[in-house]
């Protein structure tokens, strides 16, 4: 009798051992594959069942989470969504997560390694971390301040502080509330067809995703390409410049909106910004110096992240000298996005040094213990400083004697470059209003901010639209909120 109980024992105890073998298999070597199977919906049970980490601006959350009591519990909130939907994207139960709430993903869903003290306690478990915190760099005031300007445009703003890198303000209109795409029913669905079929198109993020023609803002890259190789050694001398100009191998005759333009000084060419002038002077550079001039200054690099992809501003490297010409003054195939334009404002106000944008100033734990700090990014070389000191001097011009009067601020010193681009087949769209400036307040030891604005359509007539008129006033307002906030 004693005999069979043993066996019995041992029996039970194989089959225990046997359950516990399955259950660990099935738990630790098929989790993944169980996890990726679409009938599964322990995984979104578990992602919704903590209330997400917050974005926050200015020490103040933007968003939040709403507890549905549905087995989705947890749906995102924002604050202001419109004005912010440019840095956070959206946090969706249907949809996925884009922006600054895809980028960050793991800290405020709580799924980053960082926020977990045992990892393969939380792996066998099955545990899920509260989400973190997520600080960004923007400044409260610029960014209403850009979000008020474009008030019925189509347009784009970028701030950034030159001396570190930090994004001040990302606007793009027109913009869109993240609210209602949150959720799992009708309503998300119903609010992701009408965004998606707006022509007007609210969620592209036009200050990073979009690239335009930057028109005459680019004159600034080809000034520093002109002084840094030589081509022009003295801001008074003539130039020998021909108005109109003939583009080289054609007919194609380039003209000027402003008189005075002919044999102009570098000086005089930048304060009217003479098209004719800067062709001729990109043609001198080479495409070679010309392309380098461009990439130091942000160009053509594929891998701009701030943590989230930025698109890549284009200058062409394959041109024959009247292309060349063209796109020595942001026309041809020359694109950019308003934060890389912001770049270059930021790069002539530091005196030559530029330093990659970011937007998470740190990121932190539920109870605000510090995960991650970004700090200031790695430092680009995009000119000499003795041609950043020049730049910075005939961008002062433009403000206070040229085409950039209505980006003046009493008490601080502002350059700016104004551009009006051309853009559609035969230069038929509406042309794109830009200005580029940076501020210095008066007690500043160095310029504060940098600004790129781009209005796609301003409410005027064709032959009146302008960078200084139209974009000007927003980047003033902007620079003057950035110079106050403290």
């Amino acid at each position: 009798m004693t005999r069979h109980i043993r066996h019995a024992g041992v029996f039970c105890a194989l089959l225990l051992v046997a359950l516990l073998l399955n259950a660990a298999r099935v738990q630790v070597v098929q989790a993944p594959e169980y996890d990726r199977n679409p009938a599964n919906r322990r995984p979104d049970i578990a992602r919704y069942e903590e209330p997400r980490g917050d974005i926050l601006v200015g020490g103040r959350p933007v968003t939040g989470s709403k507890d549905t009591r549905e087995h989705l519990r947890y749906e995102r909130t924002y604050t202001d969504g419109p004005l912010y939907a440019p840095v956070t994207g959206f946090a969706s139960q249907l949809y996925g997560t884009t922006l600054l709430e895809k980028a960050e993903d793991g800290i405020l869903s709580g799924t980053d390694p960082m926020l977990a003290p045992f990892p393969l306690w939380n792996d066998f478990t099955r545990a899920r971390n509260s989400g973190g915190d997520v600080v960004t760099t923007l400044d409260p005031a610029a960014q209403r301040a850009a979000y008020k300007g474009l008030a019925g445009l189509k347009g784009a703003v970028a701030a950034l502080e030159p001396s570190t890198g930090r994004i001040l303000a990302l606007v793009s209109r027109p913009s869109y509330d993240p609210q209602p795409l949150s959720g799992n029913g009708s309503a998300a669905a119903e609010a992701w067809r009408r965004l998606n079929a707006d022509r007007d198109r609210p969620m592209l993020n036009r200050a990073v995703r979009q690239t335009y023609p930057p028109g005459s803002t680019f004159k600034v890259v080809t000034a520093a390409a002109a002084l840094d190789t030589g081509v022009v050694k003295d801001l008074e001398a003539p130039t020998d410049s021909p108005d109109p100009y003939t583009l080289p191998g054609t007919r194609t005759r380039l003209t000027n909106a402003s008189r005075g333009c002919r044999d102009a000084s570098l000086r005089e060419a930048f304060t009217l910004s003479c098209n004719t002038v800067f062709a001729k002077l990109g043609v001198e550079v080479g495409v070679t110096d010309m392309t380098a001039t461009a990439h130091a200054f942000g160009f053509n690099n594929p891998a701009l992240r701030i943590p989230f992809p930025v698109a890549r501003s284009t200058f062409d490297t394959s041109l024959d000298r009247a292309q060349l010409g063209l796109s020595s003054i942001g026309q041809y195939n020359t694109r950019a996005t308003p934060l890389q334009m912001a770049m270059v404002a930021a790069a002539v106000a530091n005196g030559g040094q530029l330093r990659e944008p970011y937007l998470v100033e740190r990121t932190t734990r539920p109870g605000g213990n510090v995960l991650a700090t970004s700090g200031s990014r790695a430092v680009r070389q995009a000119m000499y400083p003795s041609t950043a000191v020049r730049l910075r001097a005939l961008m002062r011009e433009v403000v206070e004697k040229g085409t950039g009067r209505r980006a003046a601020i009493r008490g601080a010193k502002v350059g700016g470059k104004t551009g009006t681009a051309q853009h559609g087949r035969g230069n038929s769209g509406m042309p794109y209003a830009w200005f580029i400036s940076w501020a210095q307040g008066d007690r500043d030891l160095a310029p504060r901010v940098a600004v790129a604005v781009v209005v796609e359509d301003a409410e005027t007539e064709r032959r009146d639209i302008s960078g200084g008129g139209d974009a000007a006033p927003i980047a003033r307002a902007v620079m003057e909120a950035v110079l106050t906030s403290r």
